[in-house]
């Protein structure tokens, strides 16, 4: 709207009532609403007052809440009124979805802004809702630039609500009075959220995160993102960046805490990068004039080229629902459903293209009711929303597993050990009758394991770090490499013969154990999920004396590194938490480094020869 006039003189001319702007609209436009929680709730309310009036609008809006149900107007006058464009990636089970998933628009949010500014989607008004003007006539979009920005400088016409409890975010996020065509002031407070009730499956999702960041990464939090794991993770790390679609609650506490300084990002140092915000109260004040904020588009902020520039790039999001296969469905969170899933799939591809980059998705293990499984044999009636070959990091609280590189098999085998015990059966035999698993294979004890993190530990053995953890069933291939790399002379230490085959049925039992009576330890090197066993130590409870039978192997670049010596520490510490006596092993009498280890625990050790080999025994009550 072109003018002569000085801003403010403008600004007083524009000035309508709610009322006044909603009657500017003409029948058969297109309607932008301001999405997430810059919703201008007064126009909307209006709009929805006086939509009986209208015939052939059509409405653009994001996945929301839905304050006003503009889709109930639109199927109560079979869309004469006004028709819905809903853009949204994701699955269709939240009932308001569900039942409304006609007017869904699939888009990755990347390409939205794009759609607006070609004019492929033209938009003839767009309702936003701004700050008050600064000295110079320039307005905030404040906590909603993402796609807002975009449908506001392509749009024909201009409504703004302007409202004062809109901060003043820092950034592009600034619109001219001059650009607007209507203003209407009205105050009210912004939409927002209450945060996640703590809950124990997150608070162990957060357990095998925060192994997986490192200091100095850049984080792309997603809005599901399981508040407590994230907040948990990241407690005790440095120099942490942000580029995400969204602000949160707990990227401010970790800001305030000094966790995140964005220093280290490689990219916009300095800046916490995000297109929205969407949390408390609290959170909208701490974005207000914040130098530390930057809010931009998202074609810029969910860019797979932009993302993948970023120093150690850490995408973290929430999947609902994953097949054994990995493809993953995700949904809008039932209690606010805003924005919906659409950024997941540009963050998970710009995380994976960067260089030490990694995508994580979190999913807990069942519904909320503990009586569905979230991890399924196949996708059949949801939405994939990340496809099975971009699926990196899946973590439950059951564990954590990397895909990336592997077969249907190994990744069928993994996802199960990521499930709830009660449904492993289950969807092992499913995963046998489609192919994915090997009909001879067998789950053995792990049916029923609980993964004991509280085992892992990360240890530096000639510069190069080790980690040392319980064995899971993904690792059956890799004990079975560590065997066969064996120096004859340590086979037969370990096995008493010249043992040569080491058959998938015999690593099986090794690597599908219940972490109680059965327990075996791995030290490995390399990269998570490509890791390269050196080290593994072995426990068999023998029932009828309450003891652990022990044998171990290190391979020969880790010998006389002090790694059999923590691996027996720690096995007879996990043996001992477990209810039993002690432990016992079968040896050689000319494997000294053998008895040379049992001697290191703090028990008495007991040698008893037979015939070509000797019984080592210590019980935990007998103290050295």
């Amino acid at each position: 709207m072109a003018s002569s006039l000085y801003w403010a003189d403008n600004y007083v001319e524009k000035r309508k009532s709610a009322e006044a702007a909603i009657k500017t609209i003409r029948d058969g436009q297109r309607v932008f609403i301001g999405s997430a929680c810059g919703e201008p709730q007064a126009l909307v309310r209006t709009l929805s007052d006086q939509a009986i009036n209208f015939s052939g609008l059509e409405i653009v809006r994001l996945m929301s809440q839905e304050t006003t149900p503009l889709m109930d107007i639109a199927n109560r006058t079979q869309d004469t009124s006004m028709n819905i464009r809903t853009i949204y990636l994701g699955s269709a089970r939240v009932e308001n979805i569900a039942r409304n998933k006609r007017f869904v628009v699939p888009m990755n949010m990347s390409d939205v802004p794009g759609l607006f500014k070609s004019r492929k989607l033209p938009i003839n008004m767009a309702m936003i809702q701004v700050s008050p003007p600064d000295d110079f006539g320039w307005m905030s979009l404040g906590i909603s630039v993402d796609v807002t920005m975009a449908a506001a400088v392509s749009a024909d016409f201009v409504i703004a609500q302007v409202n004062p409890q809109m901060p003043r975010v820092m950034g592009q996020s600034f619109i001219h009075v001059n650009d607007v065509d209507v203003i209407v002031e009205h105050e009210e407070a912004l939409l927002s959220i209450a945060p996640t009730p703590p809950n124990e499956a997150a608070t162990r999702i957060g357990q095998y995160i925060a192994r997986l960041i490192d200091d100095g990464s850049t984080l792309q939090i997603g809005l599901d993102a399981a508040s407590q794991a994230t907040l948990q993770a990241l407690a005790n790390k440095k120099d942490l960046g942000i580029h995400s679609q969204y602000l949160t609650d707990d990227i401010m506490h970790l800001y305030s805490k000094g966790i995140i300084n964005n220093r280290k990002k490689g990219l916009n140092e300095g800046k916490m990068v995000a297109s929205a915000a969407v949390g408390s109260p609290n959170l909208y004040e701490f974005l207000n004039d914040n130098p530390a904020v930057d809010f931009r588009s998202s074609d810029y902020v969910n860019d797979p080229f932009v993302i993948a520039q970023h120093n150690r790039m850490v995408s973290m999001n929430v999947a609902r629902t994953m097949d054994l296969t990995g493809q993953v469905a995700a949904e809008a969170s039932a209690q606010t459903l805003f924005a919906g899933v659409s950024g997941i799939p540009d963050f998970v591809r710009g995380a994976r293209k960067q260089l030490g980059g990694k995508s994580i998705l979190m999913l807990f293990s069942t519904s909320p009711d503990g009586k569905k499984s979230n991890i399924v044999p196949r996708l059949t009636d949801a939405a994939v929303v990340v496809p099975r070959g971009d699926v990196d990091y899946v973590i439950t609280e059951y564990g954590a597993v990397n895909l990336f590189g592997k077969s249907l098999q190994e990744r069928a085998v993994a996802m199960i050990s990521l499930a709830h015990p009660d449904f492993r059966e289950e969807l092992f035999e499913q995963a046998k009758q489609f192919g994915l698993i090997g009909t001879e294979r067998t789950l053995g004890e792990a049916v029923h394991a609980v993964y004991p993190v509280q085992l892992e530990q990360t240890i530096e053995v000639n510069g190069e770090t080790l980690t040392i953890r319980p064995s899971k069933p993904v690792d059956e291939r890799r004990i079975q490499e560590h065997y066969y790399n064996m120096d004859a002379e340590d086979v037969f230490s370990r096995f008493l013969y010249k043992k040569t085959t080491f058959d998938r049925a015999e690593v099986e039992s090794k690597s599908s154990v219940d972490y109680k009576k059965d327990l075996t330890l791995v030290a490995l090197t390399g990269e998570f999920g490509f890791g390269k066993v050196v080290g593994v130590a072995e426990s068999i409870l023998m029932n009828d004396i309450n003891m652990a039978e022990v044998a171990f192997s290190v391979n020969k670049a880790f010998q006389g590194k002090g790694l059999g010596k923590l691996l027996i520490k720690k096995l007879a510490y996990a043996v001992r938490e477990n209810g039993r006596s002690g432990l016992m092993a079968y040896t050689t009498p000319s494997n000294r480094g053998m008895i040379k280890l049992f001697k290191t625990l703090p028990y008495k050790v007991k040698i008893r020869y037979a015939g070509d080999e000797i019984e080592l025994t210590c019980r935990f009550d007998e103290l050295a």
